[in-house]
């Protein structure tokens, strides 16, 4: 287990959250859910099959199971979630109807208070899953827009810190402008701080290091740059910068010297999805890295979505982050 893993763990540990899992019908989310009960990392509400999920052979005695079609908050969940769209025209028939959707009636468990966040995504596509929590819970307070993240860990690597980073938007922004590039990377600085603890050094990363290349990609991530140190300016951000330059200390020094970020970035903000999807990717398949995410930031509570192809183990990795948001959330 590395280093960033065992982190959230302990922080989960020391103050326990409640987190609403809705695919109790998913193998990996169920095995999961066993080992975040044996080791007391959190208290789970599991959505699905009661009979089922109790079946199912592992020892979830400590969760509890909640079936959304015979549960008796159907109602009171339902009216409530009436009472917040019926603007937007939604009836009452419709939100009880919703209450068979367990990602809603998760989100509608969140936003009452009955649980401190959601994880989900093992068998649902990332916009099911954010649909309800925009919809529902929608953006943090002084939060511009809800954006994406993964925490990296690479093995056996000196660069970042210790071989961790946190790269974004990698799952949801396809083509950010410049300003809101700039939110994305203001955001990924206060979650690298919440999460690993120490102070960001954020890179725009680009093609072109302090102009070596004049276009309009190139100019997009300088002004959002410039705007995101306006936005936030006791975080070390910087940009244009190309990947080698952001994180090699010997390239940093040779293009961009007077840079309080080169050669020593461990916050990697990308110019858009095509580049950030391709490159955690690339660093997860190549570089054996650990890829924790994605991990969204800017919704007013914290839902997270998962690969399709993720793992147990991927799965309680996420279960923990969760509970460390929470956890900063009620802090403030």
């Amino acid at each position: 287990m590395n280093a960033f893993l065992e982190s959230m763990l302990a922080r989960a540990k020391a103050d326990r959250q409640t987190i609403v899992l809705p695919e109790g019908d998913d193998e990996r989310t169920l095995d999961a859910a066993e080992k975040i009960l044996a080791d007391d990392v959190a208290d789970l509400v599991i959505l699905g099959d009661a009979d089922a999920i109790r079946a199912s052979g592992r020892a979830l005695d400590g969760a509890r199971v909640v079936d959304p079609r015979t549960s008796d908050l159907r109602e009171e969940l339902a009216g409530t979630l009436y009472e917040l769209r019926q603007r937007k025209g939604m009836t009452p028939e419709q939100a009880l109807a919703l209450m068979d959707d367990v990602l809603y009636f998760g989100v509608m468990m969140v936003k009452t208070g009955r649980a401190d966040g959601m994880v989900a995504g093992a068998c649902h596509a990332t916009g099911d899953v954010l649909r309800p929590s925009l919809q529902i819970l929608k953006t943090a307070p002084g939060v511009a827009l809800v954006s994406s993240f993964f925490v990296m860990v690479v093995p056996d690597c000196d660069l970042g810190q210790d071989g961790t980073f946190l790269f974004s938007d990698c799952g949801l922004e396809v083509q950010p402008d410049a300003e809101r590039l700039a939110h994305i990377a203001v955001n990924s600085a206060k979650s690298w701080k919440a999460l690993i603890g120490t102070e960001p050094s954020v890179a725009l990363l680009s093609h072109s290091t302090y102009g070596s290349a004049k276009n309009d990609d190139a100019a997009k991530v300088v002004e959002a740059a410039e705007i995101a140190r306006e936005l936030a300016p006791d975080f070390a951000i910087d940009g244009e910068l190309q990947l080698d330059a952001a994180i090699v200390p010997s390239v940093g020094a040779s293009k961009a010297p007077k840079s309080p970020v080169a050669g020593r970035a461990n916050v990697l903000v990308f110019p858009d999805l095509d580049a950030g999807n391709i490159g955690y990717k690339l660093v997860q398949r190549l570089a054996k890295a650990e890829a924790y995410g994605p991990i969204t930031q800017g919704i007013a509570a914290p839902v997270n979505d998962l690969s399709r192809g993720c793992s147990a183990d991927d799965i309680v990795g996420v279960i923990a982050i969760t509970c460390v948001q929470a956890q900063a959330k009620k802090a403030g």
